[in-house]
């Protein structure tokens, strides 16, 4: 038929697409091996081995350093922070993990001089800008043409620990802030640190207070999942113990003739992983054993992947056009490169127009420079010759009077000399 659709009409092709996409379920009638796909996939995983990248942000000297020792029962490197810096700064280590044949690649960002300076405006931007350019870093790893992200280290940051000061009264505006600038960015997970300091009622009010003021100011922290039916049970308790009150300690003291890590006080001892005592082993069983994997997947399927919607946004790429059919890779770019080239053009353009302005009134400047001095010259010509023809005169009436005056000096001698000569004879004879 003439008015049917041809065989390359986009629109039959879609609608062709979009049945061929259907699923139909087949049976098998006998064994092909699929089963033995998971045991690939963990097989491979084991020998790539995982990444996991922690980011600890807090004051300095409040714990991070000691509950990171403590979570991952080793010892880091720990550097002591000075309570001087002139800004806020990030240290990364990166470190070999190994346990039962898993390896983990983990890397440890921690805050040095967060919140210690007077003026703390701007104290979450380095954090900020350190989460964005890992993100940044990862994207263009991605845009390359050449990729090599099997064996990409991934910086991206996968979970926050935001440590907050146990005062017991309410929250800072500065971690409120900070937590706010973050929330969209990675995964926020605050823990009360050194929580041994306060009271088991105060730490409850504190909890409640903590949440109340996250909730009231919009922050959004990461809640675990309850969507898989394997950890919903757990998750969700768990979320009702946020934020963890939490201890750190790498101490171990005996304790009824056992060994357990904590701190000895004159009136007991506080055990780590005891949990009636904190929540170090709530946290460490959430962040570890069960939800490390979904703290991954978050990082990648929900924060970055709104960094590189907004970053793509911004480079002028889109899913559709304005007539709502798919956008081509090509098109944009041509667009955008067209985009670029009028308004390099349009600032080219503005740029001689204002070169030429300029060098224009820089020419009448001179002109009138020029104009001034030339003014200037023949005034002071003037002047001098006025002068020379003032100091003419005075030199020619000078000379008529000395001239007047030797002509007058010379009568006077003239006159002068026949009464000396008379005067003298009269004395020569009176003596005679």
């Amino acid at each position: 038929n003439r008015g049917s659709p041809s065989p390359t009409d986009p629109l039959l092709f879609s609608e062709c697409l979009s049945q061929d996409r259907k699923v139909r379920a087949l049976p098998l009638s006998g064994h092909v091996g699929l089963d033995a796909l998971p045991d690939q996939l963990v097989n491979k995983s084991l020998g790539q081995g995982f990444c996991f990248n922690l980011l600890c942000v807090g004051e300095t000297g409040i714990g991070k350093s000691t509950l990171m020792n403590t979570l991952f029962s080793t010892d880091f490197e720990n550097l002591e922070s000075p309570h001087f810096e002139p800004r806020g700064k990030l240290r990364a280590r990166t470190y070999g993990l190994r346990e039962n044949g898993v390896q983990l690649k983990l890397t440890i960002v921690s805050t040095i001089g967060f919140g210690d300076q007077m003026n703390q405006q701007d104290s979450y931007q380095p954090i900020v800008d350190y989460v964005d350019a890992q993100f940044e870093s990862f994207l263009q790893e991605e845009l390359k043409i050449k990729r090599s992200l099997h064996n990409y280290h991934d910086s991206r940051v996968h979970v926050c620990l935001y440590f907050i000061a146990p005062s017991g009264h309410s929250l800072k505006s500065l971690d409120l802030v900070t937590m706010k600038k973050l929330d969209r960015k990675v995964n926020v997970i605050p823990v009360i640190a050194k929580s041994d300091t306060i009271s088991r009622a105060e730490l409850h009010s504190f909890k409640m207070k903590i949440m109340s003021e996250l909730v009231s100011s919009g922050v959004q922290i990461y809640q675990f999942p309850t969507d898989d039916e394997t950890v919903a049970g757990i998750n969700g308790v768990m979320n009702g113990h946020l934020p963890f009150a939490v201890v750190g300690s790498t101490e171990a003291i005996n304790v009824g003739n056992k060994l357990v890590r904590g701190r000895q006080y004159p009136w007991g001892v506080v055990q780590v992983e005891n949990g009636s005592h904190c929540d170090f082993v709530k946290l460490r069983e959430m962040l570890i054993s069960v939800n490390m994997n979904d703290l991954r997947e978050q990082t990648h399927a929900r924060h970055y992947e709104l960094y590189r919607r907004c970053r793509l946004q911004e480079m002028g790429f889109r899913d559709t056009e304005p007539n709502r059919k798919p956008a081509s890779l090509h098109q944009t770019y041509t667009a955008r490169r067209q985009e670029y080239l009028r308004e390099f053009h349009g600032v080219e353009e503005e740029m001689k127009q204002m070169f030429v302005q300029k060098v224009k009134r820089t020419e009448a400047e001179l002109k009138d420079a020029e104009e001034e001095l030339q003014f200037r010259f023949e005034r002071m010509k003037r002047l001098h010759q006025q002068e020379k023809k003032r100091l003419e005169e005075k030199r020619r009436i000078l000379e008529e009077d000395m001239n007047s005056f030797n002509k007058m000096r010379a009568a006077v001698e003239l006159l002068q000399a026949p009464s000396f000569s008379t005067a003298g004879k009269k004395d020569k004879d009176h003596k005679k």
